[in-house]
């Protein structure tokens, strides 16, 4: 499976500037032969953008922006990964990603459950869970937001369910590069799963964002890696080649989950 993650967009724009950024995204990718697209944490409004700013761009799950993302991943022919801040049926508003497969069908919604300092709790509700796996491609997959990612347990969370993939929409600043650089690869390589971490890149607000996305492999080894701006990479992720990653570090295997049952 290819995959790709739209690093951007560097400057600020409206909904329908990044929905037309996202699509040129898209359309690179599938011309490259990409089966999915990864875009960034609240890329549809903006992350520092405040709890009247991410209140005011809320939608529902099913909204306007859901169902143009779902027709442009039909339109080329790629499932879109996207973040985006979620109107909650009590007037809460939720960090959210979803997902579109290339026919349109949203696969799954995620509200993010580690909330990221004041910025983020400040202007959103916690997720009460991680999502259900869901499949693209026959390909077991999670999905996590940002923070989740850095917390152990989610990731064993989703390779004890049996997951392969797990994408990681993003909007990480600086100083924070040893989380792309170190911990991601270190995630994939611990659970021996593929992580696709897309990030934000620029300035918004007092936040410069990292970028550095990367695609890494169960060995702990970069597939794809962003720098700084605004980029689409591309990596191939080779699910068979990931079992002899397995053998060499059975960590899942050699779990003693006895030894562990009295932690909270």
């Amino acid at each position: 499976m290819r995959i790709a993650t739209f690093q951007g967009p560097h400057d600020p724009l409206d909904k329908a500037g990044v929905l037309a950024r996202i699509d040129g995204a898209a359309r690179a990718a599938a011309a490259r032969g990409a089966r999915v697209l990864v875009c960034p944490e609240m890329v549809l409004s903006g992350y520092n953008i405040g709890p009247a700013g991410a209140a005011a761009a809320a939608e529902r799950a099913d909204g306007p922006s859901a169902r143009a993302i779902a027709d442009i991943a039909m339109t080329h022919g790629i499932a879109i990964a996207y973040g985006y801040p979620e109107a909650g049926e009590a007037g809460e508003v939720y960090n959210s990603a979803q997902v579109f497969d290339r026919d349109g069908t949203s696969l799954v919604n995620h509200r993010k459950c580690h909330l990221f300092g004041d910025l983020d709790r400040n202007a959103f509700a916690p997720g009460a869970g991680l999502a259900p796996l869901f499949e693209i491609d026959g390909v077991k997959t999670g999905i996590l937001i940002c923070y989740d990612v850095e917390f152990p347990e989610a990731v064993r969370s989703y390779a004890l369910q049996g997951a392969a993939l797990v994408l990681v929409p993003t909007a990480l600043m600086l100083p924070f590069d040893f989380i792309p650089e170190k911990l991601v690869p270190t995630r994939a390589f611990e659970n021996q799963v593929f992580i696709v971490y897309a990030n934000r890149c620029g300035t918004e607000g007092e936040l410069t964002y990292a970028g550095l996305s990367v695609i890494a492999a169960p060995d702990g080894v970069d597939l794809a890696r962003a720098g700084r701006g605004e980029e689409v990479i591309v990596g191939d992720i080779d699910f068979p080649a990931a079992e002899a990653a397995r053998a060499a570090n059975p960590y899942l295997a050699d779990r003693r989950p006895g030894l562990y049952r009295s932690l909270p």
